[in-house]
């Protein structure tokens, strides 16, 4: 009885596919008031932080892995004059390369084995009017860093397999923990988009750095895995 007897194909405009993709990525609005910290550096940084929100130039937030970087990239977005529009995170480390490219500028039908039918709009679209967060973006190829770095130059964004440009309108987080400078001089991280994307940089310490705010990221932690798991 597992006979397939028909298809139902299911047509948006793509503002609905926006709109959805806002309601999916506002799940989590963090404001700076929701960040947690103790610690004068920490509060150094959210009073920095808080002075860029207001500016729609680029930011590249700096820190190791697990500082937070993407709880202050949503608090960027909802201080900034974007807030009611998307936050559409990115991991860029997370999906392969060849996923990577029709994921962040999309496809036109037919661009490749396996392309839907109508083709598909990028995340650079998705984000429109709103903030892209661009995570680990020091893990993007050469290839792709040549694209991303045109998309920051014009404005607009070219799906794969189309000669067509989509003017968009985003506002660029992003974050690395990888040491850029280096790579730029090891040739394996573009000089270019490396300016592009290192025009407000942003610190973030690590917690080693910043003893004051573990015990109150412990009493947290604790008693949101209590709640959890209803234990005391």
């Amino acid at each position: 009885g597992n006979e397939i007897i028909g298809v139902i194909a299911l047509i948006r405009d793509t503002q609905d596919v926006r709109n959805l993709m806002r309601s999916m990525t506002t799940s989590l609005p963090m404001t700076f008031a929701d960040v947690p910290f103790a610690s004068p550096v920490m509060g150094q940084v959210l009073m920095q932080a808080r002075r860029y929100a207001g500016s729609d130039s680029t930011i590249l937030i700096r820190g190791e892995t697990g500082t937070g970087k993407e709880v202050i990239a949503r608090a960027l977005h909802s201080a900034s004059a974007r807030a009611s529009a998307a936050f559409v995170p990115i991991n860029c480390a997370a999906i392969p390369d060849t996923l990577l490219e029709s994921e962040l500028f999309g496809y036109v039908e037919g661009a490749f084995t396996g392309a839907v039918k109508g083709g598909k709009p990028g995340i650079f679209e998705l984000a429109n009017g709103g903030t892209l967060f661009l995570d680990e973006v020091g893990e993007v190829s050469a290839h792709l860093q040549v694209k991303m770095l045109r998309v920051l130059q014009e404005q607009s964004v070219r799906r794969v397999g189309s000669n067509k440009e989509v003017a968009i309108d985003v506002r660029i987080i992003a974050a690395t923990n990888r040491n850029l400078e280096n790579m730029v001089v090891d040739k394996i991280f573009r000089e270019d988009l490396y300016y592009r994307l290192n025009v407000i940089p942003l610190f973030v310490p690590p917690l080693r750095e910043r003893f004051e705010d573990i015990r109150l990221l412990s009493e947290l932690f604790l008693k949101e895995f209590a709640g959890k798991l209803q234990r005391s």
